[in-house]
C-alpha cells in the first residue's frame, strides 16, 4: 500500500524541502517521489495538509515490563509512543530485574522488534543500579545499549563515574549521570523556597543537583568520554554545562517537559502528579531552563514518562512515589513555549547524540515521518490517556495543535486507527 502526503508542509532543517510544501510519496516504507504535484492512485491511503518532520525520538521513556507489566507493557507501551507522534524512544532500565545483562538488553531488543516505533535500550551503568560495581557495560553495548546510567540514582562515589568515563571510551559508550545529591536531598519531595516552607513538606535543594553536575563535569574533563546529564532542573546547572561547552567537552542535557512547564506555584493542592524529581521549581529556574532551551545549551526536551499504578500515587505527598507520564501531551504542551522549528529541534535532537537512525526527507530515504498539526486547542483530559497508567501532570492543561500520525519502514498508524 502507498501513502500520498498531499500538500504538507516540511519541518526538516537537514532537508533540502525545508519549510517548503510539497506532496510526498511513500512506497514499501521509503520516500520514492516529492514533487508540488503528484496524482493519487487508486492503491494509496491519502493524507492532506499537515506538517510533516522528522520521525520523533524521547531521550527518557519507562515502562514496566518485565516486573512491572501492571504498569505498562512493552507492546503497549510502544504503541503509545507511536500515537504520541515518536518513532524513537530511548527506554530506561526501570525494569525489575533492572536491565543490567546483555541477555536483558537483547530481550527488550527482540520483544519490540517489528514495531512502527523503535526501541533503543539503555543498560544500568552499576549493577543492581546500586552505584557500587559497573555492569556488564560493553557485553550490553554488543547487544544493542545505547547508553548506560541508573534511572533517577546519582552516581555516589566520584571515582566510579571516573572510570565508566574512562571505560567507555574504546567502543564510544555514553554514560548518563542523574543529578542529585541524595545526601543533600534527604527527605525532600519539592523544590526548596517559599512554597515548600509554606506548604509544610521538605525541600529539595538546587545545590544538590548543582553539586552534581559541577563534580561530574569536572571529571569529565579529567577522564574525557561522553558524559549526558538528563533532566537539569536550575539555572546554575545550565550555566555550569554551557561553560562546559564552550570548552570543548562531550556532554550534553536534556530537561524534563514538565520542569519547563510548570513551576512549584501548582503544588498547592497536593496533588501528587506533580511529584516529580527533580522537583519542580520557582519561576526564576524555569525561566532559565527556557533560555537554556532557546540558545542550545539544553540539546533536548524529554517527556521523562515514568508509569505508575495508582498504588504508588493515591497517598500522601510525603509517600507518594516520584514521577508523571508525558508522552501524550509532549507536542500540544512544547508547542505553546517555542517556535515550530524549536520544538522540532528538541524533538529530535536525541537521534544525533545517541546515534540513533536518522533519515531526512528526501527522495531514496528510509520513512520516518511523524504528521501533526499547529493549529486548534484542546484541554488534555484523562480520557485522551492512552498509557495503561494514569499518573499524568498534565491533566486539565491547555494544549495546541495534534499528532496526526506516524510513518516508518516498519509500519504506519494514523489518528482514527486502533
Amino acid at each position: 500500500m502507498k501513502t500520498l502526503l498531499k500538500s504538507v508542509t516540511i519541518i526538516d532543517r537537514d532537508s533540502s524541502f525545508h519549510k517548503k510544501t510539497q506532496d510526498i510519496l511513500i512506497e514499501n516504507g521509503a520516500i520514492i517521489q516529492i514533487a508540488h504535484e503528484i496524482a493519487p492512485s487508486e492503491d494509496c491511503d491519502v493524507i492532506s495538509n499537515c506538517y510533516i518532520s522528522q520521525g520523533w525520538a524521547d531521550s527518557s521513556v519507562s515502562f514496566g515490563e518485565p516486573g512491572y507489566e501492571e504498569r505498562e507493557t512493552l507492546v503497549h507501551g510502544v504503541q503509545v509512543a507511536s500515537e504520541s507522534g515518536f518513532t524513537q524512544i530511548i527506554l530506561n532500565p526501570t525494569t525489575h530485574p533492572i536491565t543490567e545483562t546483555r541477555s536483558q538488553i537483547s530481550y527488550l531488543k527482540t520483544a519490540t522488534e517489528g514495531a512502527i516505533t523503535q526501541v533503543f535500550p539503555i543498560g544500568a551503568l552499576t549493577t543492581e543500579s546500586k552505584g557500587e560495581y559497573l555492569a556488564e557495560l560493553y557485553d550490553m553495548q554488543r547487544a544493542g545499549a545505547i547508553a548506560f546510567g541508573d534511572y533517577k540514582r546519582c552516581i555516589p562515589q566520584a571515582n566510579l563515574l571516573k572510570i565508566a568515563l574512562q571505560y567507555t571510551q574504546p567502543f564510544g559508550g555514553i554514560v548518563i549521570s542523574f543529578p542529585c545529591d541524595s545526601s543533600i536531598m534527604g527527605k525532600g519531595v519539592v523544590n526548596e523556597h517559599i512554597n515548600s516552607t509554606r506548604l509544610g513538606l521538605k525541600g529539595i535543594p538546587a545545590l544538590a543537583e548543582e553539586i552534581i553536575v559541577a563534580r561530574d563535569l569536572s571529571i569529565l574533563e579529567y577522564a574525557g568520554g561522553k558524559l549526558h546529564i538528563p533532566t537539569i532542573s536550575t539555572a546554575q546547572s545550565v550555566a555550569l554545562i554551557a561553560q562546559a561547552k564552550e570548552k570543548g567537552l562531550d556532554v550534553t542535557c536534556s530537561v524534563a517537559l514538565h520542569n519547563l512547564h510548570f513551576t512549584d506555584n501548582t503544588l498547592d493542592n497536593f496533588n501528587t502528579n506533580y511529584k516529580v524529581l527533580p522537583p519542580l521549581r520557582d519561576k526564576a529556574q524555569v525561566e532559565a531552563l527556557h533560555k537554556g532551551v532557546e540558545n542550545g545549551t539544553i540539546d533536548m526536551v524529554t517527556t521523562d514518562h515514568y508509569p505508575l499504578d495508582i498504588e504508588c500515587k493515591a497517598k500522601e505527598f510525603d509517600l507518594a512515589d516520584f514521577g508523571t507520564i508525558g508522552l501524550e501531551a509532549a507536542f500540544g504542551i512544547l508547542i505553546q513555549h517555542f517556535s515550530l522549528e524549536k520544538v522540532i529541534e528538541m524533538l529530535t535532537k536525541a537521534k544525533k547524540r545517541f546515534f540513533l537512525p536518522s533519515s531526512p526527507i528526501k527522495v531514496g530515504a528510509k520513512a520516518d515521518i511523524t504528521l501533526f498539526n499547529i493549529d486548534g486547542e484542546t484541554t488534555f483530559s484523562t480520557e485522551m490517556i492512552r498509557s495503561s497508567s494514569k499518573n499524568c501532570a498534565f491533566i486539565g492543561e491547555k494544549c495546541k495543535g495534534n499528532v496526526l500520525g506516524v510513518i516508518t519502514e516498519r509500519g504506519k498508524w494514523f489518528k482514527g486507527e486502533q
